[in-house]
C-alpha cells in the first residue's frame, strides 16, 4: 500500500488535470478527413424526410447539383454554434442538405422551426445505419457531392469563415466552371 503522504495523495489529481488538458486539447477541433468514398458515389441512400410527411431521400436528390451535405443533431452543442454559418451559407445559395442524425424527429422540427432551416431537404438517420454506411464520427460533418453524386470533399467540425475559406472555397468554386 502506497504512504498516505507525499506526492501519492496527489495522483488523483494530477490524473484529473491530465485529462483535462486532453480534453480541452480535442474540444474545436475540426479537419479534412479521408474518405473511402472520395470520387466515389455516396453510399445508398433511402431515408424518410423529416420535412415531407412520407416522402423518402433518395441518391437521385444529389444528381445535377454540387451540394454539402451536413451531418447534424439537436444533440450536437457544436451543431447549435454552425447553425447560423449554415443559414448564411444557403442564403448565398449553396445548396444543402442535412442529415438529421441519431436525433428524434420531433426535436429536430422544433429545432429548425426555432432557429431556421438552411436545408433544402432533410434525410433522418435516427438508427444512424446510414451514418455508419458513410463513415460518420459525429456531428457535424459536412459532406462536399459534385453533380454526379460522389464525395469530394469530407471534413469534420464547424463549419465557420476559416474552415470555408481553408476548406472548402477552392473545391466549391469548381462549381462555377
Amino acid at each position: 500500500m502506497p504512504p498516505r503522504n507525499g506526492l501519492w495523495m496527489f495522483a488523483p489529481l494530477l490524473a484529473f488535470l491530465g485529462l483535462a488538458v486532453l480534453l480541452a486539447m480535442s474540444l474545436g477541433r475540426d479537419e479534412e478527413l479521408p474518405t473511402a468514398f472520395a470520387g466515389k458515389p455516396l453510399p445508398a441512400m433511402e431515408l424518410p424526410s423529416l420535412m415531407r410527411s412520407g416522402a423518402t431521400v433518395t441518391n437521385d436528390f444529389f444528381l445535377g447539383h454540387w451540394t454539402l451535405l451536413n451531418v447534424w443533431g439537436t444533440w450536437c452543442p457544436t451543431c447549435y454554434v454552425e447553425h447560423p454559418y449554415l443559414l448564411g451559407l444557403a442564403r448565398s445559395g449553396v445548396r444543402i442538405v442535412g442529415l438529421n442524425y441519431k436525433d428524434d424527429p420531433v426535436k429536430a422540427r422544433e429545432y429548425l422551426a426555432a432557429y431556421g432551416n438552411p436545408f433544402i431537404e432533410v434525410p433522418m438517420d435516427e438508427s444512424g445505419r446510414y451514418g455508419i454506411d458513410l463513415g460518420v464520427y459525429g456531428a457535424p460533418e459536412t459532406y462536399v457531392v459534385n453533380p454526379r453524386g460522389e464525395v469530394v470533399l469530407r471534413y469534420v467540425g464547424e463549419l465557420n469563415d476559416r474552415s470555408w475559406e481553408q476548406r472548402f472555397a477552392a473545391v466549391w468554386e469548381q462549381e462555377a466552371e
